[in-house]
């Protein structure tokens, strides 16, 4: 449809956490559409799938008109083109997140001057929030009902007891 702002909103998900749903949200108060796009960075090694990592971001949000959920390889900025995306959303939760997103936005604008980046800030409670220390405690056994959804809870608890 002409006319309405869709927003890119990238990331390994690896998994979703609720800080990512915040983020998800606010975007959402912003464009009319929100792609959340799953990375198939396999550098960073995910302990989920491309497809479960899917699975659990459609499951762990509410039903939306304007979000969808996709994955994607290659370049962020490209990809934002290809779907007709006019901004690549980025959560900041730290200072210590601001200086590479920074970089990396400045890049994208060089390659994709019409794309641009919005940085976005999860509430609070949520802020200190990762996907690497959600993973951490439920491998040790800890209790993350309080950083995640059910779903993502129950996937986990499956991982990491095989």
């Amino acid at each position: 449809m002409a006319g309405r702002l869709k927003a890119l909103y990238p990331g390994t998900f690896d998994p979703i956490t609720f800080g990512h749903i915040d983020i998800i949200n606010r975007a959402r108060g912003v464009f009319d559409i929100v792609v959340v796009a799953v990375a198939s960075n396999l550098e960073k090694k995910p302990l989920f799938t491309d497809k479960e990592r899917i699975a659990l971001i459609k499951n762990s949000l509410d039903e939306h008109d304007g979000i969808e959920v996709t994955s994607f390889d290659g370049l962020t900025v490209h990809f934002a083109k290809s779907i007709g995306a006019t901004a690549i959303v980025r959560g900041i939760r730290a200072v210590s997140d601001f200086e590479f997103e920074f970089q990396m936005a400045l890049t994208n604008r060089k390659m994709q001057p019409d794309i641009e980046t919005v940085f976005l800030t999860p509430d609070e409670k949520h802020s200190y929030i990762s996907s690497s220390l959600v993973k951490d405690i439920a491998r040790r056994g800890g209790d993350i009902t309080c950083f995640v959804p059910e779903a993502v809870k129950k996937e986990l608890a499956k991982k990491f007891s095989s």
